[in-house]
């Protein structure tokens, strides 16, 4: 019968991809396209789009543009060119769109401070604009709700008040500001949900970056460094972020998400880390030690938290796969941790974009099936609370159908080639044995060392 144990066995270096894929011409006229064409068939006249720098993604999927410092709104009504409002320092960005919009300023948008003296009614922009009283509005910014959260989610619009108030002032009584996040990112339906194969390609690229960059903290990062020597160790390549850089150890590692600090790593500390580049995220957690030994009061940490967790991420990889529903992902999870002790209370796994977490089909009952071209982060994180700390495996993948797998590896081959290693690493050093569409994205391809001073030591099905 297979078991859990560690075994000795080196990450073979499956390569790191020096350019990145360049999107066809006409893809993001395209993409503009079916938005507007969603927009229509959703009884809608137009849609707002807003953004700033932590909440871009639905702009720069629409118009590979997103600001930087500032705010920005893409206003698109009827058939009339695209617009983006931004402030001064995001006006060349904003025209240089390949969907061709008219960068238009607005001051306020800018930081403070900045001359605002010709600052125009946002009313009146709006208006100038297309938007009219009687019309409904869709308005996109990062989030849409349910009727578990609010009595009209519909009406819920997570932008700035100023820019809320202001439009449905102009829309007037007989005029809608509706939520139309759904369109972009509902986990089934959203267009964001399913990527072809060049944004995979790219997400590829993202996470061989990201994979490395956490491949170097785990080999390099030990005892007497300071946490901030540590994230140097990452060598981030410049790709946008879609989280900050996180590694803490001791007890701050206990409280996640935390970004590097002052402190000097001891031996025995916990220790976290992740690195979240714009369609990828990698995270490992575990100890700084050589062994169970060292633990003190928790010398059973692998038969009682890793073992068990890791037979969890087996079996998640190998029930993965196109028709699959999210509600069986969630409930072969609580198979194996449901007890309290693992604390798993997000959901275990997420559809991946430029932003870190776009939305989950993985929650309890769910029918929705995953399909051919989403992108998905394996994210099981147990919470334990107590001594025992945690463990991670977070890493993306793709699903590809048979057609979309002879495309893409005719299309972008050195990336085929380096899935196919990370499928044969998995397959027979891991004993994680994937469908023929399930694609490891990631360098770490699973690989699990709960003991960072021997992190050619890792877990595997034997």
């Amino acid at each position: 019968m297979p078991q859990i144990r560690l075994i000795d066995a080196a990450l073979p270096e499956f390569g790191v991809p020096a350019t990145c894929p360049a999107y066809a011409p006409g893809t993001f006229a395209a993409r503009l396209a079916t938005f507007r064409a969603r927009l229509t068939a959703a009884g809608l006249d137009g849609a707002l789009v807003y953004a700033d720098r932590e909440h871009s993604a639905n702009l720069k999927y629409l118009t590979d543009f997103d600001p930087r410092f500032e705010e920005a709104v893409l206003i698109l009504v009827g058939d009339a060119p695209p617009v983006i409002v931004t402030g001064p320092e995001n006006l060349g960005l904003a025209a240089a769109s390949p969907v061709g919009a008219r960068a238009v300023l607005y001051p306020p948008f800018g930081l403070i401070g900045q001359d605002r003296t010709k600052t125009p009614p946002l009313a009146d922009l709006l208006r100038a604009h297309g938007i009219a009283a009687g019309q409904r509005i869709g308005v996109c910014g990062w989030k849409y709700f349910g009727a578990d959260e609010a009595l009209a989610p519909q009406l819920w619009l997570e932008v700035p008040a100023y820019l809320a108030d202001t439009l449905r002032h102009v829309l007037g009584p007989n005029g809608s500001a509706l939520n139309a996040n759904a369109i972009l990112m509902h986990p089934t339906t959203g267009l964001r949900a399913t990527n072809d194969l060049t944004e995979i390609a790219r997400f590829e690229f993202a996470a061989c970056h990201a994979s490395e960059a956490v491949k170097r903290v785990l080999h390099g990062f030990r005892p007497g460094m300071r946490e901030h020597a540590g994230a140097q160790l990452m060598a981030l390549p410049g790709i946008p972020l879609s989280c900050h850089p996180m590694l803490s150890t001791g007890a701050r590692a206990w409280q996640g998400l935390n970004s590097p600090s002052d402190k000097l790593a001891e031996r025995g500390d916990a220790v976290t880390t992740a690195i979240g580049l714009a369609g990828a995220l990698s995270c490992r957690a575990g100890w700084l030690v050589e062994d169970a030994s060292e633990l003190a009061g928790v010398e059973d940490y692998l038969d009682r938290l890793a073992i068990p967790y890791f037979a969890c991420v087996v079996e998640w990889y190998e029930t993965i796969g196109i028709g699959v529903p999210g509600g069986a992902i969630h409930d072969l999870v609580q198979r194996h941790l449901g007890d309290p002790f693992f604390n798993v209370f997000l959901n275990p796994g997420h559809l991946l974009h430029l932003d870190e977490w776009l939305s989950t089909p993985i929650y309890p009952g769910s029918t929705e099936v995953f399909r051919s071209g989403q992108a998905i982060q394996c994210d099981i994180i147990p919470a334990t609370g107590g001594p025992y700390f945690t463990t991670n495996i977070e890493d993306g993948i793709a699903l590809l159908d048979e057609t979309g797998r002879a495309r893409f590896a005719d299309a972008f081959p050195e990336a085929w080639g380096r899935i196919e290693a990370r499928r044969r690493f998995m397959a027979e050093v891991l004993g994680i044995r994937l469908k023929p569409e399930v694609l490891p994205l990631s360098n770490l391809a699973a690989a699990l060392p709960p003991f960072w001073l021997q992190p050619r030591r890792i877990l595997a099905r034997v």
